[in-house]
């Protein structure tokens, strides 16, 4: 069977950067619904017409992958509005922050503590791989019809390329 809309197709693959340090492996295939909300853009418009067996070799400039890094998402806030416990690499869904924190914050952004000073804690509100070019060796590993469920959710239940990147305050331009 051939890659098209409305399939699962699981997936192996090797991210790297473009100075080759790899920044996730994944050595058990994974399923992705094509046509939901899985998978970028870019990765699945590559993978249309494939089937299993296929690899293919991705080079996905930040506007295809991320978006580009946004300063005006990083927010500088009071130390004492979070728990005594927290750590750097901590993460926060932006609707569940502290009571107190900047209004300016979008909600539907997912945050990560990047920094804790006595006084403050920085909250970055980028994805991780924003900013960052990005170099995917994939392998098909199997394709199937989706179910009706999977359609009518948009998933098959993965959510590593579902990170959609925030809209900043004052920026109408998100890649």
């Amino acid at each position: 069977m051939d890659i098209k809309q409305q399939c699962v197709v699981a997936l192996t693959w090797t991210l790297k950067d473009t100075l080759g340090e790899e920044l996730d492996v994944l050595e058990e295939p994974v399923d992705f619904l094509i046509g939901g909300d899985d998978l970028l853009p870019r990765i699945e418009e590559a993978l249309q017409g494939h089937g299993m067996g296929a690899t293919l070799d991705l080079h996905l400039e930040p506007e295809d992958a991320f978006g580009d890094y946004n300063e005006k998402l990083i927010f500088l806030e009071p130390r004492g509005l979070f728990p005594a416990e927290i750590e750097e690499g901590m993460t926060f869904e932006g609707h569940a922050l502290p009571q107190g924190t900047s209004a300016e914050a979008p909600k539907e952004a997912l945050y990560t503590v990047t920094d804790i000073y006595p006084e403050h804690v920085v909250l970055d509100g980028n994805h991780p791989l924003a900013g960052i070019a990005l170099r995917l060796h994939l392998k098909v590993e199997g394709v199937r019809e989706a179910t009706e469920e999977e359609i009518g959710r948009g998933s098959a239940g993965t959510g590593f390329f579902r990170i959609q990147p925030p809209q900043a305050p004052g920026n109408d331009t998100v890649h």
